[in-house]
């Protein structure tokens, strides 16, 4: 029998609790989900929401605040909204929606939301920060000067994109929209800038086959893919490129250089007005609601070089938007070339006589211009714009079965050479230097009069010609320095030594 005198008083340790401080209130605030709809739900209950914050359903199906009225709150929903059922409870956050942030997800695939998709487990972050953040001041901005290089002829020539440029992906469908941006994610394997591919409302297979490029080059380990499906809640497809924007953001102010890819933002239009015509927003023209352009351009003008005092890096953004029947006045398309920086515009006219990349240079401009170009692509890519101009404009009037004199045919053949020339496999984006050799043999005529098949062959034989030779040119390439003219007559002398042609640019059997 134990000892009495050793037994705890049950009323000295009633008194102790007594005296002890009370637990402060924890405030819980609860409402009820009156309705729901495809992708939205409407909230009463709680009249002390904030807009855009996170709310949790009974279910574990989240939501952010989109409307705010007296009696109600307009949820638009992160996850199914067959989970969610009129009268459940729906419980305040107090936090905004916020992704991961970090080196953790460099090579993975996630959601909207910065979960995994790949099967990997789970993400490492480093932080969560929100998704809508306010774009950098002017005084944290720099100038567009260094280059970003795409590997794609027809782009790094004539429409030059910088680092921490803006500049849209534009036309209609199957005309290789997706193609342009996937190549230039994989030229920056040559490169320090790191890539972010955001997959809005795509098809399941159509972003598998990215996915798997982007494996196949090895490139995936230097790139993250943020996918919305159009098998998900237009809510995901709506959060999505804010979400992949401020991923690029936490590596920006790592003195990063970022390149996102948003494919694409018609998608994005679309599930924003399928959302707000749910919540019963005032429809506008074509039925999007009035703040359609706010959207997109408080996305897109996140993007920039920043300063050394705002980190130091730049986000370089290419947003894609599709046409219908080449109607580049249409809602969508026009609020975006107003927002961006110029456009990349590929022509169904083009994809008709499989010219691919279908880049239209007509209709494509760069409004950083030259700046941001490549020193060594300057002097060609004047030359290249005025030839095709011209060479187009003859092609209509030669249609008509008119003679022609020896120096008009002499154009033509030169503009038909040049636009074949032009011509580049999926897949595979080219060097600097190589893009440079085809294109000075192409504007000095080594290519006239030769058929189609003839200009793919001789264009696959200068590249494989460049070995050890332009070695000194390329490093100046890499530097962006100017090449003078003994490096343009090296470049020459390779391409002419290639196609077993003397220097006077004659056929050697002539």
């Amino acid at each position: 029998m134990a000892d009495e005198s050793h037994r705890p008083d049950v009323q000295d340790f009633i008194d102790v609790l007594l005296d002890s401080p009370a637990p402060s209130p924890v405030l819980v605030e609860v409402g009820t989900v009156a309705a729901v709809g495809d992708g939205i739900a409407v909230v009463a209950g709680l009249g002390r929401a904030l807009s855009d914050e996170l709310l949790v359903f009974a279910s574990g199906v989240r939501g952010v605040v989109l409307d705010l009225e007296p009696d109600r709150l307009g949820v638009v929903l992160l996850g199914p909204s067959e989970r969610v059922s009129a009268g459940e409870d729906v419980w305040r956050t107090h936090k905004v929606i916020s992704v991961p942030v970090g080196p953790g997800l460099v090579g993975r695939v996630v959601d909207a939301t910065g979960q995994p998709r790949d099967g990997k487990g789970r993400v490492t972050a480093v932080a969560e920060r929100p998704v809508e953040a306010r774009a950098p001041d002017i005084l944290s901005r720099g100038a567009v000067t260094r280059p970003l290089a795409t590997g794609l002829k027809a782009v790094d020539a004539a429409v030059p994109v910088g680092l921490g440029q803006r500049e849209l992906i534009i036309g209609d469908r199957q005309t290789g929209k997706t193609s342009i941006a996937l190549d230039t994610i994989l030229n920056q394997a040559r490169s320090e800038v790191l890539s972010i591919y955001c997959a809005i409302g795509q098809r399941g297979d159509a972003v598998a086959r990215v996915i798997e490029a982007l494996r196949e080059s090895g490139q995936l380990a230097n790139t993250i893919v943020v996918v919305a499906g159009d098998e998900d809640p237009p809510g995901l497809a709506y959060v999505a490129p804010y979400a992949a924007m401020t991923m690029a953001e936490y590596f920006a102010d790592q003195a990063r250089d970022v390149l996102v890819v948003f494919d694409d933002l018609t998608h994005h239009a679309r599930s924003y007005r399928e959302l707000s015509l749910l919540l019963r927003r005032p429809p506008g023209r074509e039925a999007f609601p009035g703040d359609i352009f706010y959207v997109h351009a408080r996305l897109l003008e996140r993007a920039g070089q920043f300063t050394e005092d705002a980190g130091g890096g730049s986000i370089t953004a290419l947003p894609v938007v599709e046409t219908q029947a080449e109607n580049l006045s249409a809602y969508i398309p026009t609020n975006l070339i107003s927002i961006t920086d110029g456009q990349i515009y590929l022509s169904p006219r083009l994809v008709r006589k499989n010219q691919f990349p279908a880049v239209d240079l007509g209709v494509s401009v760069s409004r950083v211009g030259g700046k941001a170009q490549h020193r060594a692509f300057r002097d060609v890519a004047g030359n290249l714009r005025v030839t095709l101009s011209q060479f187009e404009e003859l092609e209509d009037f030669a249609r008509f079965g008119t003679r022609l004199d020896d120096a008009t045919r002499a154009r033509l053949h030169r503009g038909a050479a040049v636009r074949a020339a032009l011509r580049q496999p999926e897949r595979d984006p080219v060097p600097a230097v190589e893009q440079l050799l085809v294109l000075l043999a192409a504007m000095e005529g080594m290519f006239d009069g030769l058929s189609e098949t003839e200009v793919v062959a001789a264009m696959d034989t200068i590249r494989a010609s460049v070995g050890d030779v332009l070695t000194g040119v390329a490093t100046r390439i890499a530097r962006n320095e100017p090449l003078d003219e003994e490096d343009r007559a090296a470049i020459l002398s390779v391409a002419r030594t290639a196609l077993g042609k003397p220097e006077d640019g004659r056929d050697a059997d002539a």
